[in-house]
């Protein structure tokens, strides 16, 4: 019992603080590991299949974390798949950078192959989350764990965090998954290590046909407000599943969305490896 005890005494003490109340992911998974091994920590909690609204917290519990610190910006994403060909870098870099292991992912790259042959082409849709303005995450995370961070992106305090899952229940893009070692929630914070020292984040910079940008979209010069600006002048710009009232801060153009949207994951559901399954290449419509 001593050394159950002392296990979950070293994970309560982890993780310095970094950007708000958000600690970093690295430093505790290092510590998080060695307390697996020594005191046997437990597996991603169930979740209750209920609907969204259901899972929600009080008003009360959530609205404070729902509010963004006073910096005058607002990170958003602009993606612009006319250009994205595919190549899976930025899911490359997302692992490398933040430590994710095999079979789990904070952002994916999905495709559906259309037409007939001879006339086919295979359409690509980078996802990852849309860092919501009324994010359902935030409003059902029972320990208070998930938040807004600088630039209102969301994030979530891992010293916080006890893995209950009901964010990855409520999550419309599938963008969260619960780690198994720490028995907590995972997902994309903007890289927010690297933002606050004037870097792109990993995947906004690997990518090697300049089709995602980041930036402050309060900013009309940044690198996202200028792209968004450019691809408007061709083409309209779309957000994904807009029926469910998030208010994400992610944007694309192109025919990605409306040709791949069908098999982006939806609550209750994370990024996974059958998305790469060879028999799912060529998927013909249920209508």
């Amino acid at each position: 019992m001593s050394d159950q005890s002392d296990s979950d005494k070293d994970l309560s003490q982890t993780a310095g603080k970094n950007q708000g109340d958000a600690p970093n992911r690295r430093d505790f998974l290092e510590s998080a590991s060695v307390a697996a091994f020594a005191g046997g920590l437990a597996g991603a909690a169930d979740s209750p299949t209920q609907d969204s609204e259901d899972l929600f917290q009080p008003e009360e519990f959530w609205k404070d974390r729902m509010q963004a610190p006073d910096d005058g910006k607002r990170y958003g994403w602009f993606i612009d798949t006319r250009r994205c060909f595919g190549c899976h870098a930025c899911e490359v870099s997302c692992k490398a950078e933040n430590d994710v292991p095999l079979g789990s992912y904070i952002r994916q790259t999905f495709y559906q192959d259309v037409g007939e042959y001879p006339k086919v082409a295979r359409m690509f849709l980078p996802m990852a989350c849309q860092h919501c303005e009324d994010a359902p995450c935030v409003k059902a995370c029972p320990c208070g764990a998930l938040h807004k961070g600088g630039g209102g992106s969301v994030v979530v305090d891992y010293e916080k965090c006890c893995g209950h899952a009901t964010c990855v229940e409520v999550c419309p893009y599938g963008a969260i998954y619960i780690d198994s070692v720490a028995n907590q929630a995972v997902k994309c914070h903007n890289c927010y290590h690297r933002v606050e020292n004037d870097m792109e984040p990993a995947c906004a910079s690997t990518c090697p046909s300049d089709a995602i940008h980041f930036g402050d979209l309060n900013d009309p010069d940044s690198k996202v407000s200028v792209a968004m600006r450019e691809a408007k002048k061709a083409t309209p710009l779309v957000q994904l599943r807009g029926e469910k009232e998030t208010k994400p801060r992610m944007w694309f153009a192109g025919d990605g969305p409306t040709e791949v949207e069908s098999r982006v994951p939806r609550e209750g559901e994370s990024y996974n490896n059958d998305a790469y399954n060879i028999y799912n290449w060529k998927k013909e419509s249920d209508s």
